[in-house]
């Protein structure tokens, strides 16, 4: 597998995580508005909803953190070209 067949293959899955990330947060705005609703047509009271909101929210920070963050960067041309290097077998 060439160096540019694995860098296509990172672009592609990082635009999937991305996606998959996005279609995250769609689905917790959904959930969300849905028990509020359902909390709004029974009468209101006591906001449970937010126990439901706290739990997806914290589930969606931590992969919005895994898709976005500092740590999911996709590789510089140095890291590209050190590693090529290594590849041919020169240090």
């Amino acid at each position: 597998m060439s160096n540019e067949d694995q860098l296509r293959a990172a672009a592609v899955k990082r635009l999937k995580d991305k996606r998959s990330a996005l279609s995250t947060v769609g689905i917790f705005i959904i959930v969300s508005i849905l028990l509020t609703a359902i909390w709004a047509l029974s009468g209101g009271g006591y906001f449970w909803p937010a126990w439901a909101m706290f739990g997806m929210g914290i589930a969606a920070l931590f992969i919005l953190w895994g898709t976005f963050g500092p740590g999911n960067r996709g590789p510089s041309e140095q890291e590209i070209a050190d590693e090529m290097r290594k590849m041919r077998g020169q240090s």
